[in-house]
């Protein structure tokens, strides 16, 4: 009889109830997606340690690891996100032409 498979992964979570189930850091609200931004802007694991200092090396670590092996996934998050950004922008610059 076939099982499927189990995934684990070390320090991530995703739980409907937390930033609408997205992948994020164990007991945080931190976004793996959150993480891979900075790395994408050439962020050292300094500066994230910097931008999140509750989170120690071992976790982000965890969310770069989480994000090479689920890059479509977190791709899209990010896609999603600067969506979100651009309507936001583009709806206040017509509020403030008003």
């Amino acid at each position: 009889m076939a099982t499927a498979a189990k995934t684990v992964y070390s320090h991530i979570t995703k739980d409907p109830d937390v930033r609408g189930g997205r992948a994020c850091i164990d007991q945080s609200r931190i976004a793996v997606v959150d993480i891979v931004a900075l790395l994408k802007q050439g962020g050292s694991d300094q500066q994230m340690r910097e931008a999140y200092p509750s989170l120690n090396l071992a976790q982000i670590h965890a969310a770069i690891s989480y994000y090479y092996e689920n890059k479509e996934e977190i791709e899209a998050e990010l896609a999603e996100d600067e969506g979100w950004e651009e309507d936001h922008e583009r709806r206040k610059a017509e509020h403030l032409a008003r």
